[in-house]
């Protein structure tokens, strides 16, 4: 055992020697669950004549093989096998899964064996066997064991979850808790843990990719449990205040804390082009910018110069009306991002919540945001997190119509986009998408740093240039008398997009502006932009202070109002792979100043999306009121006609 600083080395030899009983484990052992039950599943009927396991097994004597005298019996390297429907041979995914499996049990040993010998704990295990342990330590030793027991289960887990990481795919599993949580004695833990295991494979991975999610499932559910249970333990300060690093995994144990391993996700969706993107300008153009901007943050101090200089767009909400273009714009966006990370060599993982995550057990949404949010902003990767239709997952404070899931999903959310513990690095940001933002709780709809108008194709050329794309290159229609994808030259749209904004959109906030106006005059000092918001504020009580803090983070944004060049993205070492203190100098160069018509160009796109917003919500109430005022006059209309003719 060596050491450097606070870091020793879990040297390979102690970890290997852990190999053979570990192989004996995988291979099979009887347990018989103390605290959990069974899963009452019937074998699967096998044809008469073919075997019930692989000709090539282990034959080493002493290796339990298939017991049949006890069904307790927990064979897991027989259940991995089954994972591929009875292929003959061991295929790499399960041979990696074996093999993970193996290495993990062993470092989690080998850790046990460190904290026994730091603890005492071998001396009073040699003495307990023989006979010579003192009475007044039977409750030290218990102790020890116990601890001993938490500290090899979580790093099982904890090893597990790191070995395997690279393995994993988009495909998920939603576990159980854990039962058989046994903390007498290490081996006894690791019995119960594996038990466990071998339940969720026969409940779940019926294929290989199930089979790497349900032990990555199983391994973060364990070491949950495990990390909770250790909160009220004693004698864990010999395993939590020391740091184990195995070179050749490059793992690093620091107690009960998991090791992230910097892995991204593999992408099926098919990527869109931005002159795919129609329409949607400003939406467009924030969304290549945020990607690069992404591409600026430092590995090595983990933050990113635009979070440092006030430019990053951290949360973003999309609204627009069905089929305008929301999803093509998250396309567009991760391909990019997914592009550049390629060509940099950076992992980039993109994760989208969905309905699908929303669970009637209590607690289970909840943890399942948790999760989602945790993925995201990992500072080990570049992060693009989205929630789309989050209407209908993060229900309204107080809406009786909310489920508890959605309940949770709003606090989990509202806690990560603006809590006292958010912190913004700068590697990830997060989208929210939505038909219907006005059904948004609005608190959670105010985390939004930024507003994408997702409005699709508004112009004529806007309509010829979407009708070419969609039609294809197979076709013998001419084109005509147009300049096709012109108008979807980013700068100039974008600059016509934002002078649209010099004036409000939304009636409601016009007649603020104008009222405004004929009071003190045109809005040019920051006495009267406080004065402009202090009006908007009272005719929308809403418009609080955190509206003020988006809109001034906008304008900062405005501020960086220069597209990084694609050669910075082609040749990373143009840029990306310079030092911080070099990448904040090259982007505060290109700062703009600050413009009074940034400020009112921002100030109108929020506040128009509030009113609009507001609105929406007002008519939809009125519409459904007036058609149940409607029911009720037809229903009143029916029931006299009816005792007329009686």
């Amino acid at each position: 055992m060596t050491q450097s600083a606070d870091l020793m080395e879990l040297r390979e030899e102690d970890i290997r020697s852990h190999y053979p009983a570990v192989v004996a484990m995988l291979e099979g052992f009887d347990h018989t669950p103390r605290i959990a039950k069974a899963t009452d599943r019937p074998a699967p009927e096998r044809s008469s004549g073919i075997g019930t396991r692989r000709r090539f097994r282990s034959t080493t004597p002493g290796l339990v093989t298939r017991s049949t005298a006890r069904p307790e019996g927990v064979r897991l390297l027989e259940r991995i096998e089954e994972s591929d429907g009875g292929d003959a041979l061991v295929s790499p995914v399960q041979a990696t899964v074996m093999q993970s499996l193996r290495r993990a049990l062993a470092i989690s040993l080998a850790v046990g064996e460190n904290y026994s010998e730091a603890t005492g704990l071998k001396a009073l295990k040699k003495e307990n066997l023989e006979g010579r342990l003192a009475a007044g330590q039977s409750a030290e030793f218990s102790e020890l064991l116990q601890a001993e027991a938490l500290a090899v289960l979580y790093t099982f887990g904890n090893a597990a979850a790191f070995l395997l990481a690279s393995s994993a795919s988009e495909v998920s599993v939603e576990l159980g808790g854990i039962d058989e949580l046994l903390t007498d004695n290490a081996q006894l833990a690791l019995h119960g843990a594996l038990w466990e295991l071998d339940q969720d494979l026969e409940r779940f991975a019926d294929n290989e990719a199930k089979l790497v999610a349900v032990v990555l499932a199983f391994a973060e559910v364990l070491m949950e449990r495990v990390a909770l249970r250790a909160q009220t333990a004693p004698r864990l300060g010999a395993f939590t205040g020391a740091s184990w690093r195995v070179e050749a995994d490059d793992f690093t144990i620091q107690g009960f804390s998991p090791a992230r391993k910097a892995r991204g996700s593999t992408l099926t969706m098919q990527f869109k082009k931005p002159n795919e993107v129609v329409g949607n300008h400003i939406a467009k153009y924030q969304a290549m910018k945020l990607a690069k901007m992404l591409m600026a943050y430092d590995f090595e101090r983990k933050l990113n110069p635009f979070a440092e200089m006030g430019g990053f767009i951290f949360t973003f909400m999309g609204d627009g009306k069905p089929g305008t273009g929301k999803t093509t714009l998250i396309q567009m966006m991760a391909g990019l991002i997914s592009e550049y990370c390629t060509n940099a060599g950076y992992p980039f993982r993109y994760q989208n919540f969905g309905i699908d995550n929303i669970d009637s057990y209590q607690g289970k949404s909840g943890q399942n945001a948790k999760a989602f949010i945790n993925n995201v902003l990992d500072p080990n990767v570049i992060g693009f997190g989205t929630v789309d239709d989050i209407d209908q997952i993060a229900g309204k404070r107080g809406d009786r119509q909310s489920s508890a899931g959605q309940q949770e999903v709003t606090a989990v959310l509202m806690e990560a986009f603006a809590g006292a513990n958010t912190v913004v690095r700068g590697n990830c940001t997060f989208g929210m998408f939505s038909n219907y933002p006005e059904n948004v709780d609005d608190a959670l709809r105010q985390r939004a740093g930024a507003r994408f108008l997702v409005d699709g194709p508004q112009t004529r050329d806007d309509y010829i240039d979407i009708l070419a794309l969609l039609l294809g290159k197979k076709h013998d229609v001419p084109l005509g008398d147009h300049d096709l994808y012109a108008a979807q030259e980013i700068k100039r749209a974008v600059a016509r997009s934002f002078e649209q904004h010099g004036r409000p959109q939304e009636d409601g906030l016009l007649r603020v502006w104008q009222e405004t106006e004929a009071k003190i005059g045109r809005l040019d000092t920051i006495a009267k932009l406080g004065t402009y918001l202090k009006a908007i504020q009272e005719a929308d009580e809403r418009f609080t202070g955190r509206a003020i803090k988006n809109i001034t983070d906008a304008v900062k944004v405005r501020a960086m109002d220069f597209e990084l060049p694609d050669e910075w993205m082609e040749d990373p070492e143009l840029f990306l792979f310079r030092p911080y203190d070099e990448k904040l100098a090259m982007l505060e160069e290109m700062r703009q100043p600050i413009t009074v018509e940034m400020v009112i160009q921002e100030i109108n796109r929020y506040a128009d999306s509030e009113f609009r917003y507001a609105d929406k919500s007002d008519e939809v109430a009125i519409e459904a009121m007036v058609r149940d005022f409607g029911r009720q006059e037809e229903a009143k209309r029916r029931y006299l006609g009816g005792k007329g003719g009686a």
